[in-house]
């Protein structure tokens, strides 16, 4: 399923095509695709080349290990990303590994990481639904997480169900239209709130 924007001015189409869905296909994602998300992530800018990012990575097949990843999930999202062939805790070091002085770009750059992810994953015809709504104090206790890295989001992967084929509330999720602010909402110029000439 397409879900490209529209957009008001041109970009690079694999970010047109990113879209996150909550319905995936039960068609495993192979060793190689993994890999390559996770050096796509690895390539990331950082500061200081810090790279403070860390995954804990299941599939489906490793059964044990995929149920600890999705108890560490919220209820609402445990619901859905169940399905995904893929899910990953997403984590950073809150500490710069060189003075162990507070990283104030640590989840800066965890998203930075995210980014290039998620656009390596879409080049190769994948999806990611990355999540906000986990359990950071269930993930320290069931992946002896270290104090000064901080589990932050989760992302399930695999490729996007037939909307047909989900649950109404699913299908509805996944067929509705894209939406985001226009950017005079978001870019200013003279003043907080004072839109940019560059965008009018």
């Amino acid at each position: 399923m397409s879900k490209e924007a529209v957009t008001d001015y041109p970009v690079h189409g694999l970010i047109a095509k990113r879209w996150s869905p909550y319905g995936f296909d039960k068609r495993p994602v192979s060793r190689e695709d993994i890999c390559g998300l996770l050096e796509a992530a690895r390539w990331a800018a950082s500061s200081y080349n810090e790279q403070p990012w860390s995954y804990i990575v299941a599939t489906q097949d490793q059964t044990e290990l995929f149920a600890k990843v999705l108890s560490c999930l919220v209820e609402p999202n445990q619901a859905w990303a169940k399905a995904a062939p893929v899910l990953l805790l997403c984590c950073t070091s809150l500490n710069f590994s060189r003075n162990s002085k507070p990283n104030a770009a640590a989840s800066h750059d965890l998203g930075l990481a995210a980014g290039n992810l998620c656009l390596e994953a879409t080049s190769r015809g994948l999806s990611v639904h990355q999540m906000i709504g986990i359990l950071p104090d269930k993930a320290r206790e069931v992946f002896a997480i270290p104090d000064g890295v901080q589990a932050v989001t989760a992302m399930a992967i695999g490729y996007a169900a037939d909307p047909a084929n989900l649950p109404a509330e699913l299908k509805d999720r996944d067929t509705s239209a894209r939406q985001r602010k226009p950017l005079a909402d978001f870019v200013f110029g003279d003043s907080w709130g004072t839109t940019s000439n560059l965008t009018r």
